[in-house]
């Protein structure tokens, strides 16, 4: 059956090129997995939603809001600030 989102990635693009794919029916699981990848710096190939490639704009969206939850862990951590302070300094969700 076919799963709902499907993240493409290359583990190490200085060393290879092998793609390797993320499937998950949860869209929360797929931010996750887009955080982890930005994390360890990942090349992030393709996301398909329901098997269709998403749209630039889309795929755009998905990083962004994957990005703002990283940012908004590293700051929560760093300066010890909760979810209310961050949103409001920096405006990002939490």
């Amino acid at each position: 059956m076919l799963k709902k989102f499907a993240i493409d990635y290359i583990a190490y693009p200085q060393h290879s090129s092998r793609v390797f794919t993320h499937q998950t029916d949860d869209p929360i699981e797929a931010e996750d997995f887009l955080m982890h990848l930005l994390g360890a710096r990942v090349r992030i190939v393709e996301i398909r939603h329901d098997g269709a490639a998403m749209s630039g704009h889309q795929f755009d969206r998905m990083l962004k809001v994957a990005a703002e939850r990283v940012a908004s862990e590293l700051l929560r951590g760093s300066l010890a600030l909760d979810a209310l302070q961050i949103k409001e300094r920096f405006g990002f969700a939490a």
